[in-house]
């Protein structure tokens, strides 16, 4: 099929699908989406033009060694994928706007076309998804705005490199290419929390192997001094969320001034454990400036990325390093009802030792 016709196919599927209420919504998905398609140019002769910079001609030539050694190494699904350029005029590509009631870790979700439902709605524009958030927040719902670097269409599209991913340090742009790579491989309706775990784990892994095959030794201790600062918050985020849990559920016993008391002395008590944990670390932690406001929102996606990444680590390991193995494990694990894809993933996540599993990862050969 042309990419024309997919274009089109794309919209009459979209509008054809969607109520009167949600047009809106997806004529600046499709806008959005349509402007990166237009836009894009591929890389190649993006590296013949003369008049490009150093800085960007390191970046796109790196980017697909990246390609090659995801298609290669980490046996990802590449394609066309990442292999044309766009230069957007605003730091990131997407914001996602993230919504959980004042009461409850449990995000609002919202349902779309093929792709099933999630725990955010993205904009391609800030001041739309600022707009979006107010209702929500009038209502008295915790929310939360990110800047999204990169997202994937899930093979739907050949999506572009861009320069909110080019001006990110070399390690950082190529796990994120990894990352939004993995999702073309696996990825589940109404499981937010597994779909990102999965791709995090593929991410952390794949880069790993990218900096041992390319004799960055330096950049494997940064990555894995972060890859420790992650583990720690996550940490303290799920203790502070079995807090909340617990508070939550005595709603019936409790007025809602004497829980919304309750629930700001849980998130300044985690407030207070980040910002200790931070003074020990060399660079802002994961969470940066978010902490200064976090809330239900914002522990629900940090969750929701994190908070299955031992688990699908431990499952690479038990695949004894293998990614197609392991990728087979997942797709079975995918194909699952979500009860028992719950109790399978809880307990790799018991299982989960980091040193022992890293020592089996660290003898593949790639």
């Amino acid at each position: 099929m042309g990419k024309l016709s997919q274009i089109y196919l794309f919209l009459l599927l979209i509008f054809g699908l969607s109520g009167c209420n949600s047009i809106a919504y997806y004529q600046q998905a499709a806008s959005g989406q349509l402007s990166l398609l237009w836009q894009r140019q591929p890389i190649d002769e993006v590296l013949d033009d003369p008049q490009t910079p150093p800085a960007l001609r390191h970046k796109l030539t790196l980017a697909l060694q990246a390609r090659d050694f995801a298609r290669d190494d980490l046996a990802l699904p590449v394609g066309n994928t990442f292999s044309d350029y766009v230069d957007l005029d605003q730091p990131y590509v997407v914001y996602n706007l993230m919504v959980a009631p004042e009461f409850s870790l449990d995000p609002h979700t919202w349902c779309y076309p093929f792709i099933g439902c999630q725990s955010y709605r993205g904009y391609f524009h800030l001041d739309d998804a600022r707009a979006a958030r107010k209702p929500y927040a009038e209502q008295g719902n915790d929310t939360f705005i990110g800047g999204v670097t990169a997202y994937s269409t899930l093979g739907w599209f050949d999506d572009p490199i861009h320069s909110g991913m080019t001006r990110l340090p070399d390690d950082r742009m190529v796990e994120l290419m990894f990352h939004e790579l993995a999702h073309k491989l696996v990825y589940v309706s109404d499981d937010t929390r597994f779909n990102e775990s999965f791709a995090t784990a593929v991410e952390l892994e794949g880069l790993k192997r990218w900096l041992q095959a390319t004799g960055q030794p330096e950049k494997y201790q940064e990555a894995q001094a972060r890859l420790e600062r992650r583990a720690q918050t996550l940490a303290l985020i799920e203790d502070t969320a079995s807090h909340l849990k617990a508070l939550y559920a005595r709603q019936d016993e409790m007025t809602e001034d004497a829980m919304r008391a309750r629930k700001a002395a849980v998130l300044e008590e985690l407030k207070a454990a980040y910002r200790r944990l931070e003074a020990t670390w060399p660079e802002p932690g994961p969470l940066g400036g978010v902490m200064a406001h976090v809330n239900n929102a914002v522990l629900g996606l940090f969750r929701q990325y994190n908070s299955d990444v031992p688990a699908f680590r431990q499952l690479l390991a038990d695949s004894g390093g293998d990614f197609p193995t392991f990728y087979q494990r997942v797709e079975t694990l995918a194909e699952a009802s979500r009860a028992s894809r719950r109790e399978q993933l809880d307990a790799l996540d018991q299982r989960w030792q980091p040193v022992v599993a890293d020592s089996v990862v660290d003898q593949t050969s790639h």
